[in-house]
Parts: C-alpha cells; sequence; structure tokens
C-alpha cells in the first residue's frame, strides 16, 4: 500500500485478526515504510511499527455519525444491552473500595483507585518494559 493511505481493521501480529481502528468512523494512516515494518499513525495519536506482514483494510470504517446519536433515556442503553455504571462512593465497602462511610463521604484515600486498588484518574499504570513498547514511536497525548 503506498505512503498515506487510510487504512483499518490492522493486525498487531500476522494472521492475528484485525485489533486496531475498529471503531465506528476510526481510520489510522500509513506515515512510513521501512525495512521489515510500516510506521502508522493511529486513531489515538499514537505513531507505531506493525510488521509488513500483518494484515489490514483501506478505507475508513463507516457508521461515521455513531458518536453523533443521542441515546435519551437509560431503557434504550439497556436495549443495547449496556448495564449500568454504578459509582464505587455508592457501593459497600466489601464491594469497592470507594465504598461505605456514612453520607455522601469522600474517597478516603489519597488517590481515586479502581474496584481492585489500582491507580485510576490520569495516573499511568503500563510496564515500562512491556514487549511491545519498543514497537511504539510516540506515545498518545
Amino acid at each position: 500500500m503506498p505512503l498515506g493511505t487510510e487504512i483499518h481493521n490492522i493486525e498487531l501480529q500476522p494472521g492475528a485478526g484485525g485489533q486496531i481502528a475498529r471503531a465506528a468512523g476510526s481510520v489510522a494512516q500509513i506515515v512510513a515504510k521501512e525495512g521489515q515494518y510500516a510506521t502508522l499513525r493511529l486513531p489515538s495519536g499514537e505513531v507505531r511499527l506493525v510488521s509488513l506482514n500483518c494484515w489490514g483494510t483501506i478505507g475508513q470504517v463507516g457508521n461515521i455519525d455513531a458518536s453523533l446519536l443521542t441515546i435519551g433515556k437509560a431503557g434504550k442503553n439497556r436495549w443495547l444491552g449496556r448495564r449500568p455504571k454504578v459509582r464505587g462512593s455508592v457501593k459497600n465497602p466489601v464491594d469497592h473500595p470507594h465504598g461505605g462511610g456514612e453520607g455522601r463521604c469522600p474517597i478516603g484515600r489519597p488517590h481515586p483507585v479502581t474496584p481492585w486498588g489500582k491507580p485510576a484518574l490520569g495516573v499511568k499504570t503500563r510496564k515500562a518494559k512491556r514487549y511491545s513498547s519498543r514497537f511504539i514511536v510516540r506515545r498518545r497525548k
């Protein structure tokens, strides 16, 4: 494929099936080709190396207007199979680290965490020595 081509549904490993740029209206762009790898600009803004043996589909994913859809009521979300999102602060302490307390309480710890105790809201949780880090040319903003 020539440079500048817009593609979607891109494999990360050859034969593994498409994993990147699959959401409605998303598209990645081929920025460069060098040796065994192509450099792609992903929808997130990340620039990443992908093997030239990986498959992808030319063009943009359809249903571009999906983000403009107004759900309107909780019931329609349920029709789409989406369950309600319950905040941690309204749960019991056995169910979430933010739960419990009398009335409406603050988090009660230095930083917000996930239900499993990992840092949330702005803290980077990606491991520095992850095997795929060498394929990331520029991190997403």
